[in-house]
């Protein structure tokens, strides 16, 4: 890698300490997918945010 950031952070909302937990939507700057990535204490999931027909979402 060339020290730059593969991942940007889209949106953020919550806390991971609390409650429901932290949502954050995250773009692969090399390919554009978009990830939902969910942390609640100390779990944790990532999953390809998906469109209504159940494709990938990209931003370009």
């Amino acid at each position: 890698m060339d020290g730059k950031k593969r991942f940007e952070i889209l949106y953020k909302e919550g806390n991971a300490l609390v409650g429901e937990g932290q949502r954050c939507v995250l773009v692969d700057k090399e390919t554009g997918v978009n990830y939902l990535f969910i942390q609640a204490g100390y779990a944790g999931g990532l999953s390809p945010l998906l469109d209504a027909e159940g494709r990938p979402v990209v931003t370009r």
